[in-house]
Formats: C-alpha cells, structure tokens, sequence
C-alpha cells in the first residue's frame, strides 16, 4: 500500500465535483424528499456502503436519489451540514464530538475503526520524545482524538508538544518534507507518508488503547425523519451485504476509490464491521450509548465539550431500530 497512486486518487477525491449516482431517473430537480446530498471520506470506512448502495441499486429501490461528494474529514462535512450544503455526511470517531455539541444527528454507527496513529520522525520512539516537538493534526478529527490521547496515557498534555493544526493533506506533505515531527492521522494517508519515509515510527496507535471508536453517518438537524428513516434503511441493507460479501465490498469500494484492491483490502484491515442486527441490539441494551458516553466523557477532559449529553440527544436509535423493523 505504499504506491503514490493513493495520493493520486485521493487528491483527485478531495477536489472532485459533485459526482452524480445514476440511481434513478430523478433529475437534479428532484424534491428534496427524493435525492440526498451525501458526503464521504476517500477510505473504506467511509465509500463502502455507499457504494453497495448504488452497485445493488438500494437507492432506487428505496425511491432515492442520492448525490455524493468527497470531503477531507468529518467536521469539513458536519459544516455543510450546517449550511444545507449536504443531507448526510460519514464522520469518524474524533468528530464525534460535533453532534455531541448539537452540530448534527447519527442516524447510523458504520464501523468500529482503529486506524489512526501518532507517527513521529525516525529516530522518535515515544511520545515522551516528542516533547517539545511539532505535532501536526487535523483539528476535531479522529487524529486529533489519537493525539490527546496518546498524551493522557503518557501522562501528558498538549501543553507538552508544539501542536500545529493543518489539514490531513498538508500533514502528509509536511512529514514527509521533515517539516513537522510527529502527527496525529490515519491509515491509508499514513501509507501516503510511507512513501517518502519508509522508517517513520507509529508511536501510539487506537488498537492498543482501551476503547472503541464507532465511525457513523450523519444528518443535519433539519432533515426530516422521514426521509432520515429511507435513507438508515439504504444503509442497513447495504450493511448486511458488507457483512454477508466482504471481499466484493472492498472490489466495490476500490472501483468507487479508483484504486488497487489490493490497497483497499490493507485499509479495510482496520475495520471492524457488524451487523445490523448486531448494532440494533447493540442500540437497544446500551452498549452504544456506553461507547458513546465513552467518547463523550473523553470529549470533556480533551476541552471539546463541556459536558457529556445522553445519547439519546443526538444518536437517533428509535430510528435506526424502526428501520430494521419494517
């Protein structure tokens, strides 16, 4: 996964147009309870039920149409939210924090995802080193959760680094031009870095810390639940088809990437899906609610929020479960 055909095609995501899904003969003058505005991130976690969803025709079958658009990260995408600029958006765990704060509703967990990492320079072998040191991060994202809390389980805090907020494509040109230290970002734009520093060092990882990390989809406070409902129902098929044809879900997703498999399947590795109905009773015995108020309550000590809500204030689990139900 160390070609530089991934910096290609995910800088050709990242400013890509709207790109239309053929899903119906709907035109762009579609009401709005017809066609969905969707935002992506260029990886697995955040392409692959989407592009199940348009392979199966799941959009069409559900009387949508649906237009998606790539994005950097997921507070980039709860902004347009926020605008009207999208329907529905894909965040990771670090973003968590926005529809915490009221920014955005999840209508549906993804994946548990253990992709992000500290990586440093070579010849930095802990986060002690890094002391005094630039780190860059993608500021509210799921690099930026790696970061604080790499720093709290060394028993630091950001205090003790140089932190220098920049965008996850700028991270991947400045690491690899010795500009910055360290940086708190993911798999496969590590692999990007890879490239230009083989011998980086991964100084802290999610998969060795005690949590878990739940990507979801997203809608804006403003989109009904009607049609909230079509598309949650869109994504649980598609979800069940990802669970029952993971090898096809990763093909599908690297012609939707316009990369290798091969490089896709490296990514997926990072990926931990469930079934629907493994997240419907996971929504209806608590265990969401807990990885949620898990992330809320790490929210809280890293300053992002002031106080942990109940989930239920912004996750919208009577959907999801009513969903499923029909």
């Amino acid at each position: 996964m160390r070609s530089s055909s991934i910096r290609r095609a995910l800088a050709a995501a990242s400013t890509m147009s709207l790109l239309v899904l053929s899903v119906s003969a709907c035109s762009e003058d579609t009401a709005n309870d017809s066609t969905v505005d969707f935002g992506y991130i260029g990886d697995y976690n955040g392409v692959s039920l989407l592009a199940i969803a348009e392979k199966r025709g799941l959009w069409k079958e559900a009387g949508l149409t649906a237009r998606v658009k790539a994005f950097n990260d997921g507070p980039v995408q709860v902004q347009a939210l926020g605008a009207g600029d999208l329907d529905f958006g894909y965040i990771g765990p670090g973003a968590m924090w926005l529809p915490a704060s009221g920014k955005a509703k999840v209508v549906s967990v993804n994946t548990l995802a253990y992709a992000d990492r500290v990586i440093a320079q070579p010849g930095i072998d802990s986060m002690k080193d890094l002391k005094g040191k630039k780190v860059g991060v993608p500021e509210g994202t799921s690099g930026d959760m790696a970061l604080n809390l790499a720093l709290e389980k060394a028993g630091m805090t950001t205090k003790d680094v140089q932190k220098v907020p920049m965008a996850p494509g700028s991270i991947v040109s400045a690491f690899s031009s010795g500009q910055i230290d360290g940086a708190g970002i993911w798999y496969p734009l590590i692999d990007n870095i890879k490239d230009k520093v083989p011998d980086l060092e991964e100084v802290a990882s999610t998969r060795e810390m005690d949590s878990t990390f739940p990507t979801a989809f997203v809608a804006g406070n403003k989109v009904k639940p009607e049609l909230a409902s079509k598309v949650i129902k869109v994504l649980q098929k598609a979800n069940d088809w990802r669970a029952e044809h993971p090898r096809e879900a990763i093909a599908e997703s690297a012609k939707m990437l316009k990369l290798d498999e091969k490089k896709v399947k490296a990514d997926a590795a990072n990926v931990e899906t469930l079934t629907t109905a493994d997240l419907v009773a996971k929504t209806k015995n608590g265990t969401v609610d807990a990885w949620l108020n898990n992330l809320g309550d790490f929210f809280v000590r890293a300053g992002q929020l002031k106080s942990s809500p109940k989930p239920s204030s912004y996750y919208t689990g009577d959907l999801y479960t009513k969903a499923y139900a029909k």
